[in-house]
């Protein structure tokens, strides 16, 4: 891909973090390398007592030069799920004029070369929701992912896709672009979701909403620095929030 992708199109990546203060300056390198000229990176931390928010302050410091708003940091000051921390993040880039948004962890389990294909696939398609899978053919997991895991995951999308009716493949991937039209059709403010399943509540509503999603292939990689945030409690808020949606729906 080239520069001339989308050229001028505003794009916002949206990075939470909580305690991810190894991992966040290779990828806020690797994300604004990115051969896209509209490109903006707003980290959301959720006060990380690893020092995580200060890091975002001076990287954003580095890469804010010759008059060039390329970085910001929206810092919180509570930690209150995931689906939060996205929605606050995703609602100011709508704010500040994005065209797209980018939904990408900070761990380096999303492969950041995908987005500039991401791009290309929303704007040659028309379409609201472009989603980096795991779960359609040319998608994969990371060897290192344990069988459990696997199955795990495969069976929260087989699941989320039978309860609520929908052909999304992977339903609950986390690397996803929309379009401000897609998000501001969805409202954002009445997400019910606080973890994990708001990746779920956000694109069936977006389906109901009359936007097209399409799947891209991507690898997903094993963290290699921090632990995952995953716990107890997102599980199971992840099992009934497909009940709790189809429901709504009936």
């Amino acid at each position: 891909m080239t520069n001339n992708l989308g050229a001028g199109t505003a794009v916002t990546v949206v990075m939470p973090t909580y305690n991810e203060a190894a991992n966040l300056p290779r990828m806020a390198e690797a994300v604004l390398q990115l051969p896209l000229d509209g490109l903006h990176l707003k980290i959301v931390d959720d006060s990380s007592p690893d020092g995580t928010g200060r890091i975002a302050d001076e990287l954003a410091e580095k890469y804010n030069t010759m008059g060039r708003r390329r970085m910001s940091v929206l810092h919180r000051t509570e930690k209150d799920g995931l689906g939060r921390a996205y929605a606050a993040g995703m609602s100011l880039a709508l704010d500040e004029g994005a065209e797209y948004v980018v939904q990408m962890d900070a761990d380096g389990s999303h492969p950041v070369e995908a987005v500039p294909r991401m791009l290309g696939t929303a704007l040659a398609n028309g379409v609201g929701l472009v989603i980096g899978s795991r779960y359609v053919e040319g998608g994969s997991l990371d060897e290192d992912w344990g069988a459990h895991r696997v199955l795990l995951s495969r069976f929260a999308n087989r699941y989320a896709r039978t309860v609520l009716g929908t052909r999304i493949r992977d339903i609950t991937a986390g690397f996803n672009l929309w379009s401000a039209q897609a998000l501001r059709d969805i409202d954002l403010a009445t997400l019910d979701s606080a973890g994990y399943s708001f990746q779920v509540e956000l694109k069936y509503k977006a389906v109901r909403a009359g936007h097209s999603a399409v799947e891209i292939p991507i690898r997903f990689e094993e963290r290699t620095e921090g632990v995952s945030k995953m716990t107890l409690k997102t599980q199971l808020e992840s099992a009934v929030v497909p009940i709790r949606l189809r429901m709504k729906k009936n």
